[in-house]
């Protein structure tokens, strides 16, 4: 389950925040905002759009003021940025970051939530509503984005889809040079493992060849409504300032990664076999590489897995 609404589909956290006009953030230049959605704001615009949350679809909505403008600081977002936010749902975080970045895209699936977004940020930041673009499209398909190219990404992502959206968009968009999500605390584990640690797989190692990852905190379940049954957590991907050095494509290097770790309990002797053509071609490529063909998968950095598919090609 995810810890955002996602409605089921690849672009649908929510990530309602501010707990009224008493205690909102301060926008750019210092002052207090009241543009923010409160928990009643957020039961309001659901009720209105018929939208109801519920356990059985993922939905959770974040109603913590200080958890908004939590991700919003550890996320760095500058006066300069601009942010792509895949699933803003009702808006929240989308109106927490339109008071903090030079622009903001949102990319929704979710065509009723699409249809109320823009209302709702030209009638609580009419002053940045020109600054604010909506494009209504499952993530997974986004090839292009209005305006200037993104500089960051800023997401609730669902659990289910988290991982290949992720992707994606640091693939198709190499502007993005800073990012955080909040997913399910186990994916979070999981993105920013090590070699060597027990949850280091393909998320890792695939986020690897883009960017520096790191885990950027926890967020407990009370500030979802309603309450979630998983904890979330926040990841921080910073992009590489030089691409991993390597003569094989992403595509050749990917493919690596996905056949050691079908099988990860096997050597990579056996688990390449298939991705070599035979056990022996695949102890050639790794001996070429300069890796033990009695290794596992769970062991090599994604410099290493770049070398095998060097070593077969």
């Amino acid at each position: 389950m995810s810890t955002t609404d996602h409605h089921d589909r690849a672009a649908g956290p929510q990530d309602a925040g501010p707990q009224g006009a008493g205690s909102q953030g301060a926008g750019p230049q210092g002052t207090a905002s009241d543009a923010l959605l409160g928990p009643a704001d957020i039961r309001e615009l659901a009720a209105a759009l018929d939208v109801r949350p519920t356990k059985q679809r993922g939905q959770n909505f974040v109603i913590d003021a200080n958890t908004v403008r939590r991700i919003v600081r550890t996320a760095e977002v500058r006066p300069d940025d601009v942010v792509v936010e895949v699933g803003p749902g009702l808006g929240s975080l989308t109106l927490a970051l339109l008071e903090a970045a030079d622009r903001v895209t949102a990319v929704e699936i979710d065509g009723v939530l699409a249809g109320a977004l823009p209302a709702t940020v030209a009638a609580r930041l009419p002053e940045r509503a020109d600054r604010f673009s909506l494009v209504h499209s499952d993530a997974m398909h986004v090839q292009e984005l209005p305006g200037p190219p993104p500089t960051a990404l800023v997401a609730n992502l669902p659990y289910n889809v988290a991982v290949p959206v992720l992707l994606h968009m640091l693939d198709r968009f190499p502007t993005i040079e800073r990012t955080l999500v909040m997913v399910q605390a186990e994916v979070a584990d999981r993105l920013a493992a090590r070699p060597g640690n027990k949850v280091y797989g393909v998320p890792s190692v695939k986020a690897n060849w883009y960017a520096d990852v790191k885990r950027a905190g926890a967020i407990g379940r009370n500030v979802f409504w309603p309450a979630p049954n998983v904890d979330s957590g926040l990841v921080s991907l910073v992009r590489r300032a030089q691409p991993v050095d390597t003569s094989a494509t992403k595509e050749e290097v990917f493919a690596v990664v996905d056949a050691a770790f079908a099988q990860r309990r096997k050597t990579l002797r056996a688990a390449l076999a298939g991705w070599a053509g035979s056990p022996a071609a695949a102890e050639a490529a790794l001996t070429a590489a300069g890796i033990s063909p009695q290794a596992r998968g769970e062991s090599l950095t994604v410099e290493e897995f770049a070398r095998i598919a060097e070593a077969k090609a």
